[in-house]
């Protein structure tokens, strides 16, 4: 009977190598599997629809903005590029609707982890600019999010930008000072070029709302 010959340096070294490939090879499978179940699934359009977000065919340019913000800066079109924006439409005065979506805001980025949370903003236009000044909404916006930005400014612009965003309000009639005004309670959805993308309708729902955001992000960077 003869004995194994013994290996050599070279067929030691081969030996290594092959199992170091083989090893490596099913790190990379496991690694890209994981990397596949982190990332959000790319919603269809109905789908996204059922969970209350309509999404543009084409997202849209609505031009420039004048406005100012609650620090008393300008607040124009740049503010809205590089980063993805929710834009609500609301004012201070607002019993119901407006402080329940603030909250509903700020819950919601609170929620949002990593380069999602990092790179979006969360801005609260109003809709009654002749009570809604500037010192107004420094101290109503902060108190939700200290990150929120309101926006004031003259009622023609701020009418032009709604109108825009297919976001319509009106001074209810007939109530002296002490007046209220009816508005749409859907959040606006910015992207980075600063175009509008789409919109959330109300009611408001975190779960779907959070996944499908996610989904509308993977859909654009896709």
């Amino acid at each position: 009977m003869s004995e194994a010959m013994p290996h050599t340096d070279t067929q030691t070294r081969n030996i290594r190598l092959t199992v170091a490939g083989v090893l490596l090879f099913i790190l990379v499978v496991i690694f890209s599997f994981v990397h596949r179940m982190q990332q959000p699934r790319i919603m269809t359009t109905g789908e996204m629809k059922a969970n209350g977000f309509y999404l543009l065919d084409t997202p849209r340019n609505f031009g420039e903005v004048q406005l100012v913000d609650h620090r008393g800066e300008p607040f124009t079109r740049a503010q809205l590029e590089g980063h993805w924006t929710f834009v609500f439409f609301g004012f201070t005065h607002c019993p119901d609707v407006c402080p329940t979506t603030m909250a509903f805001l700020n819950t919601l980025m609170q929620s949002l982890e990593g380069t999602e949370g990092e790179d979006t903003r969360v801005v609260m236009v109003t809709v009654d600019p002749a009570r809604d000044t500037v010192e107004q909404l420094a101290q109503y916006v902060p108190f939700f999010n200290e990150d929120f930005i309101g926006v004031t400014g003259e009622f023609p612009d701020i009418y032009r930008f709604a109108t825009a965003l297919n976001a319509p309000f009106r001074k209810v009639p007939g109530q002296g000072e002490d007046y209220q005004v009816e508005h749409s309670a859907n959040v606006v959805l910015i992207n980075p070029k600063g175009d509008y993308h789409g919109f959330f309708r109300a009611p408001l729902d975190l779960g779907k709302m959070k996944g499908t955001y996610r989904s509308a992000r993977a859909l654009w960077d896709y």
